[in-house]
């Protein structure tokens, strides 16, 4: 299987992109009171399948990449954000939150996405200090 590593590599990173432009479209979309929209089966549908095949394309990589690829602890930190990211947009696309809440959640969500994206991309766990200080 390694030899579709570029394939699902570009997969995998595909999918982050679409799956934060989402998150981000539809974060944009309550705080603008459009919240129907941002909830609706469409959007919703969609993020499911891009998670999934986010996802099933991160599982693949690890499943192929020998064990060296990630023993700096960069991908465990990658993952020990992924629930923060999960949780902070959820509570920031909830219907019931507060106006504050969902803004602080909404920023919280994007910082957590954007430290994982700086881990992915350095392949550092202090990937988002690396380059916040152009390192």
């Amino acid at each position: 299987m390694i030899e579709f590593y570029a394939e699902i590599r570009q997969a995998h990173i595909a999918a982050v992109l679409a799956s934060g432009s989402l998150f981000l479209l539809r974060g944009v979309l309550v705080r603008a009171g459009r919240g129907d929209l941002a909830l609706a089966p469409l959007p919703r549908y969609l993020s499911y399948a891009i998670d999934t095949a986010l996802l099933t394309a991160a599982l693949m990589l690890l499943s192929i990449l020998p064990s060296a690829a990630y023993s700096n602890g960069w991908l465990a930190a990658k993952l020990a954000l992924l629930p923060v990211y999960i949780a902070f947009g959820w509570l920031a696309l909830r219907r019931s939150g507060t106006g504050g809440r969902q803004l602080a959640c909404f920023v919280a969500a994007i910082a957590a996405y954007g430290c994982m994206f700086a881990i992915a991309r350095t392949h550092d766990p202090l990937g988002p200090i690396r380059v916040l200080s152009g390192g």
